[in-house]
């Protein structure tokens, strides 16, 4: 591949951007362009926090926690500490090295640039030569609607820690947001060789994405062969409450599922669906409803896991 035919990933945090790092090692530097959730940020402590952008970031500057699944490695947590002592909100935990981050952003925001522009100043301070793309200029929010309320996300998933129950969801803002102006012009003018929708939560990191205006049948329409990875693994959500959100939605947990929520949600937009090796019998049933799917080891223990499905995913595109 070459650096005028990017490939173009869809990716939430933990588990998008573990694919995103294997894309990032088996391609060529700056070949990777990585459309992030945007609708999962929040103000917080006068601060607005992109949990998404950031573990996208410290993922592909290799400064993230490997064993926590997010933050920083090496991290202290002394400014938490001292509030507490303060009583102020420590339920959404910052530690020192973060808190930089948020507060460069804070600043950067004083000044005038948006958030397109200073995330792109954040990947080049971190040597990043992927190209990261918030999804959208304008803010949008996820709502988590449950018998006792609607949620903000992260009050739902870190204050509450995903325990009510959930009946569905709303993105406020999308109605007037944007697709990425950059987005829509890779998508016109650089003719990518893959899409890729990573193995991100689909309803709370895809769907924002999928859904700003007219970006999902620009991606159906774009001659690039669209590739999803199933975020569900024997039953289970590797990480997040994938798992727990379609069982409480009715809906079975299975990979076979996600294939049907992607088919109905967005007709057309998937040439192949990636399932995992414990999940083989599933495929001839998920191509009877007519999606092509390939078997893989979609499960990323190590960088050579995360390299190894990388590559086999374009491949499969490239067979498209």
């Amino acid at each position: 591949m070459v650096a005028d035919s990017p490939v173009l990933a869809l990716s939430g945090g933990v588990g998008g951007a573990k694919l995103c790092l294997g894309l990032s090692d088996v391609l060529e530097g700056g070949e990777l362009k990585v459309v992030v959730n945007t609708a999962d940020d929040f103000e917080h402590l006068g601060l607005l926090v992109c949990p998404d952008i950031d573990t996208l970031l410290y993922t592909l500057s290799g400064r993230n926690n490997r064993e926590q699944g997010w933050g920083l490695a090496g991290e202290t947590w002394q400014a938490m500490e001292a509030l507490a002592a303060l009583g102020g909100e420590t339920w959404f935990r910052l530690g020192d090295r973060d808190l930089a981050t948020h507060l460069w952003r804070r600043e950067a925001i004083s000044r005038g640039q948006d958030l397109l522009d200073l995330t792109a100043q954040l990947a080049a301070t971190m040597g990043i030569e992927s190209e990261i793309l918030p999804m959208s200029a304008q803010p949008v929010r996820t709502r988590v609607h449950t018998p006792e309320g609607d949620l903000p996300f992260q009050h739902y998933f870190v204050k509450h820690q995903c325990q009510p129950a959930v009946t569905g969801f709303s993105f406020v803002g999308l109605e007037t947001a944007a697709p990425n102006p950059r987005l829509m012009q890779l998508l016109l003018e650089a003719a990518p060789k893959a899409i890729v929708i990573c193995p991100s939560n689909p309803f709370v990191s895809i769907d924002p994405i999928l859904q700003l205006s007219g970006l999902w049948p620009a991606l159906r329409d774009c001659p690039a062969p669209v590739i999803a990875v199933s975020p569900i693994v024997a039953g289970m959500a590797i990480k997040g409450p994938a798992a727990k959100m379609m069982a409480e939605l009715g809906m079975p947990v299975t990979a076979e599922a996600v294939a049907a929520h992607y088919r109905v949600t967005y007709p057309g937009l998937i040439d192949c669906f990636v399932i995992d090796e414990s999940d083989a019998t599933l495929a001839p049933r998920i191509e009877e409803q007519g999606m092509a799917t390939a078997v893989a080891a979609t499960v990323m223990h190590s960088d050579e896991d995360k390299r190894a499905l990388a590559a086999e995913v374009l491949r499969l595109a490239s067979g498209i």
